[in-house]
């Protein structure tokens, strides 16, 4: 196994130049790859100075829990194994999260709700692991296709959550993560998602650095709580009287820091701002009165929605939101001004990014807010299908 014995104030345990986030995200030369979102995960860990990761098979995250564990047979990662179910692979990052190991797993689907109990323990104990979620259907009867109804299971843990749309963000946001998730005034874990299959098993072109470089290894001795060695037990995280006690002083501890895990969250802002050059992404006319609000996969569809809609003579833009949580609130309403129509297109039944829209925005503006079109179970969300809901909501000339 590689130990922090083996690296240099230069060099890693396999030899890699250890560089700056900023360096590596937009300093470095860039080369042309043509990979799978499963591939680029691989290459993203491969330059991340990671210490543990461990895994479990699920589909459609298999093949890059797999991939990983290439990484360790070639030296890149310093050590890999597999858990006996998804809940004890949470377990297990968390013991190797607390003894200060930089670590990494993925799940999808049911693996996220059979491993539920351990994302509010993580944020709880303030773990700056990554989880990978490669969204996909997790209703009855079984579907192992694209569906992210899951994340709206996530919302609440006290974890941060990024969502890439493609391959290259999957590429950039699982190096910024690290990077964010262990600031000293953050540190807590952060869950970076993409839609299964159509970001997971799609190839697509995607610029990336050298191999021969890395990140700093993260450095636990920074934390706001300290990590688990010989001489900082375990008991640090459970302590019995706030456990055991029915009075004032467990219950204000406790609900303290449920708000300070979220507080972390929030400070996490900034430094999202920098690694992703913004909470939003907005494309098309800045003029429109018409706008989509979208994440990950949908984002992709609205824009071909909005190049169509030009055609027509219609302005339209794409608020694409690179952060769940935080939510970037205030962006979202100095992208909204002048709109009158805002519609959310969703890969599931419930629409969980309609009801976090319309929190925002409550009192805040006065746009009619069309929650849809929606589709679930492994179903496309092609153009036309944004464009008819557009023109059935709004009387448009040249439809």
């Amino acid at each position: 196994m590689a130990s922090i014995k083996d690296m240099t104030d230069t060099h890693n345990w396999s030899g890699q130049k250890l560089v700056t986030a900023d360096h590596m995200l937009f300093e470095a030369p860039r080369e042309k790859h043509f990979m799978t979102g499963s591939e680029v995960l691989k290459e993203a860990v491969k330059r991340c100075t990671v210490d543990a990761s461990v895994s479990y098979p699920i589909t459609p995250q298999s093949e890059a829990a797999h991939l990983i564990g290439e990484l360790w047979a070639e030296g890149y990662v310093g050590m890999y194994f597999r858990g006996e179910n998804e809940f004890g692979v949470m377990a297990e990052v968390a013991g190797c999260a607390m003894a200060g190991a930089r670590t990494i797993t993925t799940t999808s689907g049911p693996g996220t709700l059979r491993a539920m109990e351990n994302f509010p323990q993580w944020s709880g104990t303030r773990i700056p692991c990554q989880l990978i979620l490669m969204a996909r259907g997790i209703n009855s009867p079984l579907t192992i296709q694209p569906d992210n109804l899951e994340v709206t299971f996530m919302l609440e843990t006290g974890c941060m959550i990024w969502y890439a749309e493609n391959v290259q963000e999957l590429f950039d946001m699982s190096i910024a993560a690290f990077i964010v998730a262990e600031k000293p005034d953050v540190h807590v874990p952060i869950v970076t998602v993409v839609d299964g299959f159509f970001v997971s098993h799609t190839r697509e072109s995607v610029m990336l650095p050298a191999d021969d470089i890395a990140l700093f290894p993260y450095e636990p001795y920074k934390a706001p709580l300290p990590p688990i060695d010989s001489e900082t037990p375990p008991g640090r995280f459970l302590r019995d009287p706030f456990v055991m006690k029915s009075n004032y002083i467990s219950y204000a501890t406790h609900a303290s820091w449920q708000w300070e895990v979220r507080s972390a969250v929030e400070r996490s802002r900034r430094y999202a701002k920098h690694f992703l050059k913004g909470l939003v992404h907005v494309t098309g006319s800045e003029d429109a009165e018409i706008a989509f609000v979208t994440c990950g996969t949908a984002s992709h569809q609205a824009k071909e929605a909005e190049r169509e809609l030009m055609k027509h003579g219609i302005k339209s833009k794409v608020i694409k939101l690179r952060t769940i949580r935080p939510f970037p609130k205030e962006e979202l309403l100095k992208e909204l001004e002048g709109v009158k129509h805002i519609f959310v297109p969703e890969f599931n039944v419930v629409g969980w990014l309609e009801k976090e829209v319309k929190t925002a925005l409550h009192n805040n503006h006065t746009a009619n807010i069309v929650g849809g079109p929606r589709v679930a179970g492994g179903m496309s969300l092609p153009a036309e299908a944004i464009l008819k809901e557009v023109f059935e909501h709004i009387n448009v000339e040249g439809k």
